[in-house]
């Protein structure tokens, strides 16, 4: 994902269909195809869109805590304006509060702390970018007309993308399966691995990918 990790950021403004294409242009460079794309968050938006666009290379999709519309504009340009005012630093607390349970504030720092660096270090204009690109992105019509196995992994206490609208997601495509990680936030796949895993691994079965 452009502008994510340690990624090279290219200058915006992004739009949802640049990182699509992005994600189509790197599966066709390596090959890829009949893929099950499993996407986190902003990567959940990418595999709707991939999936509507592109469904010659894919197989089936995971939606991990992310929904066919997050947030709403004006949110997303509020933290667009604090951080173009005060940097990413800004909103790293609030964002870590949202993104974890609360036992894992409680007995595993360590790995708020990992993440809170991993977030704060990458590019300023990258992470700019993706907010813009979510800010625009409503896939709720287009995700409704998706018909592909589907399966959404949702944490009971993600406070950026919360499980009921993960569910709203996933129920609009037809046969799609749900998972409820509890005790988890946004990133469900960090605080309870082998759960977010076993949940994964049962439904790569149900496809035919393992």
């Amino acid at each position: 994902m452009r502008g994510h990790g340690l990624t090279t950021a290219p200058i915006g403004p992004y739009f949802m269909g640049d990182l699509v294409a992005d994600a189509a242009k790197l599966m066709e460079l390596v090959g890829m195809k009949d893929a099950v794309f499993v996407g986190l968050s902003i990567g959940g938006l990418v595999a709707q869109g991939l999936a509507a666009e592109r469904l010659d290379l894919l197989r089936a999709v995971v939606l991990s805590n992310t929904a066919a519309k997050i947030g709403t504009h004006q949110q997303w340009h509020d933290r667009i304006e604090a951080v173009r005012a005060g940097g990413i630093e800004a909103l790293a607390d609030p964002t870590m509060e949202r993104w974890f349970a609360r036992d894992t504030h409680q007995d595993r720092p360590a790995l708020v702390e990992g993440i809170r660096a991993m977030l704060t270090r990458q590019p300023l204009q990258g992470y700019l970018g993706c907010m813009e690109a979510i800010a625009e992105t409503d896939l709720v019509e287009s995700t409704a007309r998706l018909r592909l196995p589907a399966l959404g992994i949702a944490g009971a206490e993600d406070g950026s993308t919360p499980a009921d609208l993960v569910r709203e997601t996933t129920d609009s495509i037809p046969g799609a399966r749900f998972h409820l990680v509890r005790r988890a936030g946004h990133l469900a796949c960090a605080e309870h691995p082998a759960e977010y895993a076993a949940a994964l691994g049962g439904f790569l079965e149900a496809v035919g990918q393992v």
